[in-house]
């Protein structure tokens, strides 16, 4: 499902224009990005939960020349599924 047949399924569920659940999806989205970095963790829920992970630095080597690098460390976002929803999927 990409995002436009997220938007109409979710305007059919709850009786909305696609226009206003466009914008309800907006909303949604500029919260989760404007909150997180702020508080670190998210919750929903039965959806799940949003965490800032810190991802530390690490050697790597270059694929081209072999090289040995030092990737830097840096911020990542993991998403952990509520246990009812892991449930749909893996009954």
């Amino acid at each position: 499902m990409n995002k436009s047949e997220f938007i109409a399924a979710m305007a059919e569920l709850s009786n909305m224009t696609k226009a206003e659940a466009e914008r309800a999806f907006g909303a949604f989205r500029s919260t989760l990005e404007s909150a997180l970095p702020s508080s670190g963790k998210i919750t929903l829920p039965g959806v799940g939960t949003f965490v800032v992970h810190e991802r530390p630095a690490r050697k790597g080597r270059n694929p081209a020349t072999g090289a040995e690098i030092t990737i830097a460390a840096k911020q990542t976002i993991r998403f952990k599924p509520a246990k009812n929803l892991v449930d749909r999927i893996h009954p």
